[in-house]
Formats: structure tokens, C-alpha cells, sequence
């Protein structure tokens, strides 16, 4: 049992410390907010499949999740290394 308050206690006291961090983070990519809220919604729809059908793989969903995140890391990568086009018409 004093492990689990442990981890509980460890787990709480990085959120605590990281909020601002990933916070601000978050606030600079708006892209990882969309991202974070398309895991809400595939995370709720897989539970109300799952509440209504036969087992869904977890495989599928991790493979979706993580392919997204890796998208996304290499979408914030290129993003440091070309600066974006301006498109307005200024002719």
C-alpha cells in the first residue's frame, strides 16, 4: 500500500511541477491541442463501441494514437526547419 501512495504522491507532485511547462507548450502548437482532443473523442468512442459490441483490439487504438504522434513530431520538426509560406496576395 505505501508503494501505491507513493507513486500517487510522485505522480501529483510532476504534474504539479510540469503543468506550466506543457502548458505553454500546448499554448505555442495549437496542432497538439487538436491532437489531444482527438484522443478524448477516439478514447470515448472506443469505450461506447466497446459498452455496445464484442472487444475491440487495444492494438488498433495504440497503433492510431502512437502513428498520430509521430505524424505530429515530424510535423513539428519540419515547422523548425522551413518557415512557413506566406500566402496573401500582395501583387
Amino acid at each position: 500500500m505505501s508503494i501505491v501512495i507513493a507513486a500517487i504522491i510522485t505522480a501529483a507532485t510532476c504534474m504539479i511541477v510540469l503543468a506550466d511547462v506543457i502548458g505553454d507548450f500546448v499554448e505555442r502548437h495549437p496542432t497538439i491541442k487538436m491532437l489531444a482532443l482527438s484522443f478524448l473523442l477516439l478514447i470515448g468512442f472506443t469505450l461506447v463501441v466497446e459498452s455496445l459490441y464484442p472487444h475491440i483490439p487495444k492494438g488498433y487504438i495504440y497503433f492510431a494514437m502512437g502513428f498520430s504522434v509521430f505524424v505530429e513530431m515530424r510535423n513539428l520538426q519540419m515547422r523548425k526547419v522551413h518557415e512557413p509560406v506566406n500566402c496573401t496576395n500582395d501583387m
